[in-house]
């Protein structure tokens, strides 16, 4: 009895492992990014650094525009 489960049970545990890995997603590098890395109009490089220069300069500008209106520069 207890023997007829145990051969049930394993029985659906590999079916549904069966159909999970039955599904076929690209694999390599950099196919686990949500975003393209090769092949784009403007290179990642420029994207991801252009992103971190603006947020650096902001404070800066913010100081700049601030001191230029309050006539120190």
């Amino acid at each position: 009895m207890i023997a007829q489960q145990i051969v049930r049970t394993s029985g659906r545990r590999m079916f549904a492992s069966s159909a999970r890995n039955a599904a076929h997603f690209k694999e390599g590098v950099y196919s686990n990014l949500p975003f393209k890395i090769h092949d784009r109009k403007i290179p990642y490089g420029v994207v991801h650094f252009g992103f971190f220069a603006v947020g650096f300069a902001v404070p800066f500008i913010a100081c700049f525009v601030q001191l230029k209106k309050s006539g120190n520069i």
